[in-house]
């Protein structure tokens, strides 16, 4: 029964029993409320003082940011001074395989390197413009297919020249306007062009081919670099093959990634016999004052810069006909004025060297001067290509402006099935294998022995001291109830001998003993969010020293992704994620040597877990207990996840996961006592470039 009077007790009583209730229901409330007080009281906490404490950064983000400038500089490969053109060509070929051999197939099994171009024609376009349009679907890999278009000449007269047209970050794929007319052009000048389709654009966009992703190929221990390779190798592979086309006259084009991919491609094959690049690299000096000039994956892929930079990959040309396009105000990287001094004034002399001064050329643009391979760069790249083909020179662009079609008019398709980038890397997990973990014994010593020494070269670990321990701010603190002054703490940067820092804020209780047990607290997102951690220990009378670490939280450059820094060490041939555990070990030692003799950690997240547990495992010594929060048990879960790149660059290590995992770092970090508390949320999204502005 519903209504008035119904399912109320209080209506059927009298009003003076209703006021006796209300009576003992504000009782109960006021005592409910003194209780809370009392426990709060009791329970005074440091907290907001702590956090206000940990507020302030200890370093400015520009010295950090300078810092790694220093230590990158450093890094950069000197040009090589060949004296005969002998000389340099024995050289090239010597570089052709190391980054080839070494760095670029590094991971990728031998039959998917060398077999044969797998192209497949699934339709044509006919045309009454004197070429026709042949759609194709091609296979990087097996599993993965890409999608090209080849412009082919009507008429073809013995044997044409083509060209390989690679394209950078467009949404639109190959079915982009200025590639449409490009590839019209040649194809009305007698030139077939082959327009490759690219991971994460056009009709490969799906998310999963995101670029980011290709992290995930190295972790598993296939260098991304190879896979992105591959890719625009299979369409120089195809071009050659076709009988109709003359391999001696083989080209390559492209801008922006594309720019890349041609500078990239045409150094490694000597197929290649002209080049136009369009704003697609610079040099590790202008990279390194523009960061994000070069914040992709396979530009910055693991190693690819350690002996050697672009403007080798340019004088690898030598004496080939190349060409270097680069804007006046780029709006995207690559600034003519700045990268010039690095890739074509430096590079000259090596063509000079063959008596080829011509076969290396410049253009700047200006009309429009912005990220384009608009009319202007586009008649410089056919006078250039036309030349050097021993073709009529090509002074203008055909008007071709009413033979554009659309994106669904050029689609090609692709199997439901297709694998992506993530997917690649899922499959390649599947064929790790890794040996148990031996019993106890010499056999375990021994594994112990070759595991931590395999970790170390995995991570590239160089151990550094502290050369100066630099207290930089003091201050106290009081309690929740202002009872008067409850702890104190000292700001610290810790100046290694890499020329890189670190920054901390320590902590400890007044009435605490200088002996007191003391606490590294790690947080992912800096020690600005480690507030709760730190005033639960200073609360319990224990010391703590909050800690970032080189790229994280107070210690970050000041470039607004950090991951673009981490990208450019990692393909200078070091790891972030070992600079991250040589600090880590560096400033335990530092405490032990205070009088600290048992230094705990304890983590929130999942990249400080990782760097506190390989610091536990490379020098168990220095640590008693790994606490983590917010954890994960295996490393599976950075591909199963899966977890974005650029939330956690430094886990994307090459080659981490294939030869190590989190049960195995456990037992190399023996005895130090490792505990998870609570396991890791799903992170957040993933970033994605695009040429559009």
């Amino acid at each position: 029964m519903r209504g008035p009077g119904a399912g109320s007790f209080i209506c059927a009583k009298s009003k003076g029993e209703i006021a006796s209730m209300k009576k003992t229901c504000l009782s109960v409330l006021l005592l409910a409320c003194c209780l809370i007080s009392n426990s709060v009281q009791g329970q005074a906490t440091s907290l907001p003082s702590v956090e206000q404490a940990l507020e302030k950064p200890v370093q400015p983000f520009a010295v950090t940011e300078f810092q790694l400038q220093q230590y990158l500089m450093a890094r950069i490969p000197p040009l090589p001074s060949p004296t005969t053109p002998a000389q340099w060509k024995t050289e090239q070929q010597r570089l052709r395989r190391h980054i080839l051999g070494e760095i670029a197939y590094h991971g990728w099994p031998h039959e998917w390197i060398d077999s044969a171009p797998r192209f497949e024609q699934v339709g044509v376009i006919e045309t009454d413009h004197g070429y026709r349009i042949r759609k194709l679907r091609y296979e990087i890999v097996p599993g993965f297919m890409s999608t090209a278009l080849l412009y082919e000449p009507e008429k073809i007269a013995g044997r044409a020249p083509a060209i390989l047209n690679v394209i950078g970050h467009e949404p639109e794929g190959i079915a982009v306007e200025y590639e449409q007319k490009r590839c019209i052009n040649f194809a009305k000048r007698g030139i077939i062009a082959l327009n490759l389709g690219w991971m994460g654009f056009g009709e490969l966009s799906q998310p999963e081919n995101a670029h980011d992703y290709s992290a995930h190929l190295s972790l598993v221990g296939s260098n991304a670099l190879g896979f992105f390779y591959l890719a625009m190798r299979r369409g120089l592979d195809y071009l050659a093959a076709l009988p109709e086309v003359d391999s001696t006259r083989l080209g390559v084009t492209g801008l922006s990634g594309g720019g890349w991919q041609t500078v990239l491609l045409s150094a490694l094959d000597e197929r290649v016999a002209v080049s136009v690049e369009v704003a697609g690299v610079g040099s590790r000096e202008s990279n390194l004052t523009r960061p994000l000039d070069t914040d992709e994956i396979e530009e910055d892929a693991p190693d690819l810069t350690q002996g050697e930079d672009y403007p080798e990959f340019i004088a690898m040309r030598a004496p080939h006909p190349t060409l270097l396009i680069h804007n006046a105000v780029d709006s995207c990287c690559f600034l003519a004025p700045l990268v010039r001094p690095y890739v074509y004034d430096q590079v000259k002399p090596f063509f000079q060297m063959f008596g080829a001064s011509d076969a290396l050329a410049w253009h700047e643009n200006f009309d429009p001067g912005t990220h384009n391979y608009q009319l202007d760069n586009r008649e410089q790249a056919y006078r250039f290509f036309t030349e050097h083909f021993h073709l009529p020179v090509a002074e203008s662009d055909i008007f071709s402006d009413g033979e554009i079609r659309t994106a669904q008019e050029l689609t090609i398709g692709v199997p439901a099935d297709n694998l992506t980038i993530l997917g690649l890397a899922r499959k390649l997990v599947r064929q790790i294998k890794r040996e148990p973990i031996p019993a106890d014994g010499a056999q375990r010593s021994s594994w112990i022995a070759s595991e931590r020494g395999k970790l170390k070269s995995v991570i590239r670990y160089t151990p550094v001291s502290a050369l100066r321990v630099l207290r930089m701010n003091n201050g106290r603190g009081t309690d929740l109830d202002g009872r008067g002054v409850s702890f104190q703490f000292l700001s610290y940067r810790f100046d290694l001998s890499n020329g890189l820092s670190a920054t901390g804020i320590w902590f400890k209780e007044n009435a605490a003993p200088q002996n007191a047990p003391l606490t590294i607290v790690l947080n992912d997102k800096g020690y600005k969010a480690a507030g709760e951690a730190v005033s639960e220990h200073v609360d319990h009378g224990e010391q703590v020293l909050a800690l970032d670490l080189l790229f994280n939280g107070a210690t970050v450059p000041e470039s607004p992704d950090p991951s673009d820094w981490e990208m450019l060490v990692d393909s200078s041939g070091e790891r972030p994620l070992g600079l991250e555990v040589a600090q880590l070990i560096t400033t335990a030692n530092w405490l032990r040597s205070t009088g600290h003799s048992q230094v705990q950690v304890e983590t929130d997240g999942i990249r400080s877990q990782v760097i506190a547990v390989m610091a536990a495992a490379i020098e168990p010594d220095a640590f008693s207990r790994v606490v983590s929060r917010n954890a994960m048990k295996s490393l599976a879960y950075l591909v199963d996840t899966p977890v974005p790149f650029r939330s956690a660059p430094e886990l994307f290590c090459l080659d981490l996961y294939k030869d190590v995992d989190l049960d195995s770092l456990g037992a190399l970090a023996a005895p130090v006592k490792l505990t998870i508390t609570t396991l890791a949320d799903v992170p957040g999204p993933l970033k994605v470039k695009s040429n559009t502005p």
